[in-house]
């Protein structure tokens, strides 16, 4: 049994482990270092010639084993699971009913040994994880009217200021109070160089302040925030159990039939009980119980050092069946940050845009603030706009110097100017924001969401790996869609959905096979969870998609999807080739066991071989 800590609790309390937990952590090398010096002592007392001594001695390294198998089993029974454990403890009962204390003694050690190994590969694998865990801040230094103070990260609540000085983690989400911040994200997003942010950007927890102290003002709390989240994340992929593990379990009971049969038969034709000890000690089933696991953790592992965090091994084991892939657009398979192309008008272009520029200053919208980075390129001189008016979503009109300008969609312009005629031009790609100046339409500045540079390669790399289908599935404009869905040649375009109209695009693209679904922000949550796996991708809405999905990407780089199914399909295929041929073994070895040719101390000793062989032949998939 195992406890379960929640890291994010941890990490916000600043607390350590409890003596409970640490106990059971070391559970697995205190039964081991029972076992073994129950079996050297009860070997030494013999050689010594001090026969009670050594039975009583390898009977209590035994028992101690026994009992707790035995506990393992009732939990797992009173859970409705009946494990593989079974027959492990039946072997060890066998042994010491029928006098075999050598045997009882060397199976302790066998299976305290595997559970010892399974804890170790575990650690090995999951190192990839742990540096997440490390990093969780801790504290936080809190400005009051007192003055400063550390306090538990628990303890930060929205609206609190703080102060991040030069080296410190962001300890919780939230807004640059002033000025500007360089920080180290490459712990959330891969990146590796420092990212300067300013008040209008949220800062995510878990990121480093790398430039000159700065002050923040806490939009949630420490359980709330994005590090936290990813905590989380990595907690749920440690303690999850796979599907192919539960059918792991499913093989014991025809194990135990066919086991119980052979040791029956054996004993049977020969009159030799030993022989039933000799054939349930080599069918001790350390192959199925722990192979299983053991590679798919490592794939988890190896997936994470390469910038993909997988919620679970059930994840992972899902992965490798994926056949069809549905993307969302904005964010996903484009850059979802708009960019100015061109410039349609007869005047000068620099002058129009900078009389937009000037007047979007006061614009909190997407596409004004492009407007008016785009200006800030070019180095135009912009002007303090005044009598602004703003209607949301539509366009914005105010002075700029003596000109009365508007900036906005087709039909706010319109109504400004009374024109009937929209303006010819445009990609079909694009999105128009129209300049009207006193009075009279001056033209259209054509912005673009551009497909991001590692898409076409991504599709490439799936394709490779045996994806069979494409579809986008969007929000945005059909006529938009379709120019991306011709681009990149994907199979289907479904366009002007509604999240629910998503999940139903996942649903029916499950006919073509398993599916994968990737997204970036808030919208795609439903079909990133509808969907057999759903991967969260991109920088900026990490955090809203990661929870609905199963795998999510820390780089952003499309490509890393791809990787990840090669991992999954090599684990899953290094995690069968383990069982299979542990468990031949294991019957090849029952049936020489019960023709007599193995005592039950060579067939102990032999599963254990078999045991080892197997555990590092599943650590290959790191």
């Amino acid at each position: 049994m195992r406890e379960v800590v929640d890291p994010v609790e941890t990490a916000a309390s600043g607390q350590g482990p409890t003596v409970l937990s640490l106990i059971l952590r070391a559970r697995p090398t205190l039964l081991l270092v029972l076992a073994a010096v129950g079996l050297a002592a009860g070997t030494l007392l013999q050689w010594f010639s001090v026969s009670s001594w050594s039975v009583l001695t390898l009977i209590g390294g035994a028992v101690v084993v026994l009992l707790a198998l035995v506990t393992e089993v009732v939990f797992s029974l009173r859970k409705g699971e009946f494990g593989l454990d079974i027959i492990a403890a039946l072997s060890m009962s066998a042994a010491l009913w029928f006098g075999e204390y050598f045997a009882s003694a060397i199976i302790a050690v066998m299976y305290a040994g595997g559970q010892f190994l399974e804890s170790y590969a575990q650690k090995r694998a999951e190192s990839g994880m742990t540096e997440l865990l490390s990093r969780a801040p801790r504290v936080a230094l809190r400005i009051t009217d007192a003055g400063l103070s550390d306090v538990p990260i628990a303890q930060v609540v929205a609206g609190d200021r703080l102060l991040i000085r030069t080296g410190d983690l962001i300890p919780v989400d939230g807004h640059i109070e002033s000025g500007l911040a360089v920080l180290n994200e490459a712990a959330l997003t891969g990146e590796s160089s420092p990212m300067r942010r300013d008040p209008s950007q949220m800062i995510m927890s878990g990121a480093s302040n790398v430039g000159d102290a700065f002050e923040m003002i806490a939009v949630c709390s420490a359980a709330e925030s994005t590090y936290a989240g990813i905590v989380r994340l990595v907690t749920q992929a440690r303690s999850s159990k796979a599907h192919m593990s539960r059918l792991a379990d499913r093989y014991s009971l025809a194990f135990l039939a066919l086991t119980l049969a052979i040791a029956g038969l054996a004993a049977f034709f020969s009159g030799d009980p030993a022989r039933i000890v000799a054939v349930l000690v080599v069918a001790t089933p350390c192959p199925l119980i722990l192979a299983v696991p053991v590679a798919l953790v490592a794939g988890m592992s190896k997936a994470a050092r390469t910038g993909i965090l997988i919620k679970g091994a059930s994840a992972l084991e899902a992965l490798a069946a994926i056949t069809v892939v549905v993307f969302d657009k904005t964010g996903t398979l484009t850059t979802g940050e708009p960019t100015v192309t061109r410039i349609e008008t007869s005047r000068d272009p620099d002058e129009l845009l900078a009389l937009a520029a000037s007047l979007d200053q006061a614009s909190a919208h997407t596409i004004g603030r492009t407007i008016v980075e785009e200006a800030k390129k070019r180095g135009l001189r912009l002007s303090k706009p005044i009598t602004v008016k703003e209607v949301p979503g539509e366009g914005i009109e105010g002075f700029v110097g003596n000109r009365k300008v508007a900036v906005g969609g087709w039909n706010f312009i319109a109504a400004k100017t009374k024109l009937v005629a929209r303006p010819l031009g445009s990609a079909r790609r694009s999105a128009m924001s129209y300049v009207a100046v006193d009075g009279t339409c001056a033209g259209t500045i054509v912005l673009e969401d551009p497909i991001r540079n590692d898409a076409s390669a991504a599709i490439d790399c799936l394709r490779q790996s045996g994806v069979k289908r494409f579809t986008l599935a969007t929000g945005d404009r059909m006529e938009v869609a379709s120019a991306i869905g011709k681009v990149l040649r994907l199979d289907a375009v479904k366009a002007e959905l509604t999240p629910i109209e998503k999940v139903e695009t996942v649903k029916m693209e499950g006919k073509h096979g398993r599916v994968m679904m990737i997204g970036d922000g808030v919208n795609d949550a439903p079909a990133l969870a509808a969907a057999d796996v759903g991967v969260a991708v991109g920088q900026r809405n990490l955090a809203a998609a990661a929870e609905a999905a199963d795998v999510v990407l820390l780089r952003n780089d499309l490509r890393h999807i791809a990787a990840s199914l090669e991992i999954a399909r090599r684990s899953r295929t290094i995690a069968l080739q383990s069982v299979y041929s542990g468990i031949g073994l294991s019957v090849i070895a029952m049936i020489v066991a019960s023709l007599g040719y193995l005592t039950p101390v060579q067939g102990a000793l032999l599963q254990e071989v078999i045991d080892v062989a197997v555990i590092f032949n599943a650590l290959r998939a790191l």
